[in-house]
């Protein structure tokens, strides 16, 4: 059993004796405890993973109130579950072998016997190839038989996505290989993002240029494949640069050595974030600390998450 269970475990039996035992008679006595879990890498001014921190070398706040924090897990063995969403658009249809090849070895090098891998593919519609599983024949069956069409529903699959790792435990990731346009009407950046923040999705998105010169690429779809990226707490990456086994390799490298980070929220007396009402936003930061002097290191972490409708 990870220290993570066991905190939550024990957590619950502290509050078991404020229940109806503990209660005036016709009187409800209510508790809620909402822990926030924060899945966060680190990366050194040349990109690599740092992975020797400690607690102490991390602070948090949240809507700008400090926090304190109650788990720490170095490398953590969280078990994964993982969404591959695979453009398969004429856009990117030229790389679709490397694509299958990467994916393959990808799946082989990452999954443990916990985790559980879903593959996707998107054009003019979103398909789920491949349901939740760590069958390996299975996962190389449904990457031998993706689909195909003229159009793009990028967003789309960043909801679908989303919406299918919502209901699952442990740590939600969604890979997404695309180049980022978005040639499907239906669903929007923002409705895309939102959905993955309330999800609770990490985002890593591997971005496939048709080619290297300005003609013919949609930077703006690059730039909303780094934002989401960003907004979730994954990282984005070229797969010009290496290539898409070395992009899949980095996240994998990135998925072996995060932290997890999980604190007990301290309202303030005043909510600082305008959108701290009602199933409001609330933000995150992070810190890094205690550090020798000059050293870049950088944390990689979701921008905050969407509190429950029962919560205060």
């Amino acid at each position: 059993m990870t220290r993570f269970r066991a905190l939550l475990l024990a957590a619950a039996s502290l509050l078991a004796p404020l229940g109806p035992a503990h209660a005036q008679e016709g009187e409800t006595l209510r508790v809620q405890v909402r822990l926030v879990s924060l899945f966060v890498n680190v990366t050194d001014a040349h990109g690599a993973p740092v992975a020797d921190l400690l607690k102490p070398n991390f602070s948090v706040s949240e809507d700008g109130v400090p926090q304190t924090v109650s788990i720490f897990e170095k490398q953590t063995n969280v078990p994964l579950s993982l969404v591959l969403a695979v453009d398969t658009s004429g856009s990117t249809r030229k790389d679709l072998d490397l694509e299958q090849h990467a994916a393959h070895d990808f799946a082989r090098t990452l999954l443990t016997p916990a985790d559980r891998l879903s593959l996707l593919d998107f054009n003019s519609d979103v398909r789920e190839a491949v349901p939740f599983t760590n069958n390996l024949r299975q996962i190389d069956s449904g990457l031998a038989s993706l689909s195909h069409g003229p159009a793009t529903a990028f967003y789309a699959a960043i909801l679908l996505g989303s919406q299918t790792l919502a209901p699952r435990g442990g740590r939600k990731v969604l890979v997404v290989v695309s180049d980022g346009g978005n040639t499907v009407a239906g669903t929007s950046f923002e409705q895309a993002l939102a959905e993955a923040q309330r999800s609770d999705v990490i985002i890593y998105s591997l971005i496939d240029t048709p080619i290297e010169a300005d003609a013919g690429r949609d930077t703006a779809g690059e730039h909303a494949m780094i934002t989401l990226s960003q907004e979730t707490g994954g990282r984005a990456f070229y797969v010009d640069q290496g290539g898409l086994p070395a992009a899949f390799r980095k996240v994998s490298d990135d998925l072996r050595t995060q932290y997890l980070l999980g604190y007990y929220p301290q309202p303030a007396a005043k909510a600082t974030n305008p959108l701290s009402g009602a199933n409001g936003f609330r933000a995150v930061h992070i810190a890094l600390q205690g550090l020798p002097a000059g050293t870049q290191d950088t944390p990689h972490y979701r921008a905050g998450y969407y509190r429950a409708a029962t919560e205060p």
